[in-house]
């Protein structure tokens, strides 16, 4: 099917990175959340994040102005019903997800399709939770979206053939490649990275190095961008334990078990770059190691 508005349920930086690149692409997005706050903050980061992209000639003054006229915001779930495919960004948390999905399906078009972005969760799963699991599927976007390249399609066991190919046509014009992934907890790029990041919280809590020799081993003896306890606070401390909780649950592995340390930092509050501490302390002009 033509897909010509995408609604975006969740305006945080995982949202407000979908709606950029859908608008950048041509369709006619609704961006919805919880607070109006959010809404405005989210469309400030769309403009900035667009902005730096003309500076650096990616995109026209006018491609900008263009892309920020088709973002509409609302608070009503009703307004986000009428679009042609929904995207939900919310929290990766499986009791919000269902609620929102819930709340939606009184206002949703025959053919509406349904997606989440989650970088975890069972789609057969939350696909159970509405009337429509062949309409329903995983569409995993990495952060920065307006930067990375790569999506994550994930069919559900029902997941139709026409709706796997409407999202791949997306990914496509989004000009971003496509990596198919059977429905299996973390599915690819979080079932190696997460662990990834996991162990390196080992690695500090059983004291073989600090943060910053974690770190830099990594990028100057792996070739890493990023270290992956600074990535950690990138992607969010919650966000990666919940996801390492998602793989033990699901997979029934001791192998998957969550460092006791991510732990203490999450229930600390320190949850990275968002909450200004986390491997690191962000309060200052330059991050500081915590540990």
């Amino acid at each position: 099917m033509e897909i010509t508005s995408v609604g975006v349920v969740g305006a945080g930086q995982m949202g407000n990175g979908i709606a950029h690149v859908m608008a950048l692409a041509g369709y006619n997005v609704v961006l919805n959340d919880i607070s109006e706050d959010s809404l405005q903050a989210a469309v400030a980061r769309i403009d900035k994040n667009m902005e730096r992209q003309v500076s650096r000639e990616l995109i026209t003054a006018d491609a900008k102005v263009d892309a920020l006229g088709r973002i509409k915001t609302t608070l009503a779930q009703e307004e986000v019903g009428q679009t042609d495919l929904i995207v939900e960004a919310a929290t990766e948390n499986e009791e919000i997800k269902y609620k929102i999905f819930e709340g939606l399906l009184p206002h949703i078009q025959p053919h509406t399709i349904l997606t989440s972005n989650t970088s975890s969760i069972s789609i057969t799963r939350l696909a159970s939770r509405t009337d429509r699991p062949e309409k329903f599927m995983g569409f995993h976007f990495m952060n920065p979206v307006p930067l990375m390249k790569l999506v994550e399609l994930i069919r559900g066991i029902a997941t139709d053939d026409d709706t796997y190919e409407t999202c791949l046509g997306i990914v496509n014009r989004l000009d971003k490649t496509a990596a198919s992934a059977e429905d299996f907890p973390a599915f690819i790029v979080n079932r190696i990275l997460i662990p990834m990041i996991n162990e390196a919280c080992y690695t500090l809590y059983e004291g073989v190095g600090n943060v910053a020799s974690i770190d830099n081993a990594m990028k100057l003896g792996a070739n890493h961008p990023m270290g992956p306890l600074e990535l950690a606070d990138f992607i969010g401390l919650d966000t990666c334990l919940a996801i390492m909780n998602v793989l033990h649950d699901g997979l029934a592995d001791t192998k998957y078990r969550p460092c006791p340390l991510l732990t203490k930092y999450v229930e600390a509050g320190w949850l990275g770059r968002k909450s200004k501490r986390g491997f690191y302390d962000y309060r200052g002009e330059t991050p500081v190691p915590t540990r």
